[in-house]
């Protein structure tokens, strides 16, 4: 069996390692347009604020380490045709411009995300960086270096990172964003709120609600940044509004969403038999609504990349699908989310209720004790979960995985009352914090 594939993210990377454990006879080739394979992007920002010394051990693995499995391995080449017909792919070799064609058997589609890049005027200044791979994130590091007024574009995950990165670093940092807050597909306001009454606090500016139109420079060099509210000063930007799908090679040859996420069935398999696919450029079943949905995240990845290898010769596992399950710590606040918010359930029209916890995560007689939020979201006919929210001075957000696995399981907020946990006065309260979300949305 001959495989081929594109992209060693880290769906790409844990498919290749499963597979050449179960398959040792396959021939297995691996093509890689970087030099390095499968960065941790989530740990950009902790590279680029230094709180990670050594980058190396923000990838997931190797060239080396993949060879060493028995994995052919191409890096730097970039693979620019597939003949889903002929079954072949045509590939350059970036360094020596040699040109590659190839056949398979099985083809695997691995090939990520990349950063959305608006049509904004002045983009192509050197002072407007992208924010996603390890050679960018170098970047980043160098150019910040002498600058003295930071603006990051794009309020998500990524981008209230590295506001924290750069605040800490003694920058003059500016957050702009379109949406009215920060983290507006991951949290609600009540909780979002808290994280920009810090921001502000510590001397951060917030543009919420507005637009960039434009990055005006002086001799080659950024001066300012132009919305459509007002003028700020920048030697340095950082975009980061989000990220799209890298599957241009495959547009019109299997089905996709219109954001061009490759659809995929719960055995990681493309409307074309040969192909399979996993990770960013593809859509995961979202469970709180069934349907398809783009959620890019590395957990999402590696378990996909996974199934891709158990699937590859016979159906034999399914994916569970995802609820997106993620987590942030931004100075003091940790934070975490899994399903639906209000606000995304809105968006989708998807009817919610929902019932919101505020307690101490563990008995006041402990000579700490800090005050825990949770806001717990639930079907009002079936009353089954949807979704759930928490934030903290204590790290409390594995109770979000807790959450992810009563909505995969079809729980309701009224079982959810009585779920045993264990009771340690070092950890939590006689009466959990999520029992008592149950508890009070069955009153």
């Amino acid at each position: 069996m001959k495989i081929a594939v594109i992209g060693s993210t880290h769906a790409g990377t844990a498919a290749v390692t499963n597979m050449a454990k179960m398959y040792p006879e396959a021939d297995i080739t691996v093509y890689e347009r970087n030099d390095n394979v499968s960065f941790l992007s989530c740990g950009l920002a902790l590279y680029v604020g230094g709180v990670v010394e050594d980058p190396q051990g923000l990838f997931y693995s190797s060239p080396e380490k993949l060879q060493e499995l028995g994995i052919n391995m191409k890096m730097q080449h970039d693979v620019e045709n597939i003949d889903t017909v002929a079954q072949t792919i045509e590939a350059t070799n970036l360094v020596t411009g040699e040109k590659v064609h190839d056949a398979y058997d099985k083809l695997v589609i691995t090939t990520g995300s990349w950063p959305v890049t608006p049509p904004i005027e002045g983009i192509e200044l050197d002072q407007v960086l992208l924010a996603k791979n390890y050679h960018q994130a170098n970047t980043i590091i160098e150019r910040s270096k002498d600058a003295e007024k930071v603006t990051v574009v794009g309020g998500g995950y990524i981008g209230v990172e590295l506001v924290e990165a750069f605040e800490k670093a003694g920058k003059d940092v500016t957050l702009i964003d379109g949406a009215d807050r920060i983290l507006n597909k991951y949290l609600d306001p009540e909780f979002t709120d808290m994280v920009e009454a810090d921001f502000r606090e510590r001397g951060i500016t917030l543009a919420m609600n507005e637009t960039v139109e434009r990055f005006e420079g002086e001799n080659g060099q950024l001066k300012h940044v132009v919305t459509n509210e007002g003028r700020y000063e920048a030697d340095l930007v950082i975009m980061c509004v989000g990220f799209r799908p890298n599957t241009d090679l495959l547009k019109g040859k299997v089905d996709m969403l219109d954001n061009g996420a490759i659809k995929v069935d719960e055995y990681m398999q493309t409307s074309d038999p040969a192909i399979y696919a996993a990770g960013d450029c593809c859509a995961v079943k979202y469970n709180p609504t069934g349907k398809h949905a783009y959620i890019p995240l590395a957990t999402n990845a590696v378990r996909m990349g996974t199934l891709v290898a158990r699937n590859l010769v016979e159906p034999t596992m399914k994916n569970v699908g995802t609820q997106g399950t993620s987590g942030l710590h931004i100075y003091d606040l940790n934070m975490a989310s899994t399903g639906l918010t209000g606000t995304s359930a809105a968006m989708m029209g998807v009817e919610v209720e929902s019932v919101t916890i505020e307690d101490t995560h563990r008995p006041d007689f402990m000579p700490t004790a800090e005050r825990v939020q949770l806001k717990v979201s639930y079907d009002p006919e079936t009353r089954r979960i949807l979704g759930a929210q928490v934030i903290s001075k204590a790290d409390v957000t594995q109770s979000i995985n807790t959450m992810s696995v009563c909505i995969q399981t079809g729980m309701t907020v009224d079982e959810l009352g009585f779920v045993d946990f264990f009771f340690q006065p070092h950890f939590n309260q006689p009466w959990n914090f999520i029992n008592k979300a149950g508890l009070q949305a069955a009153q």
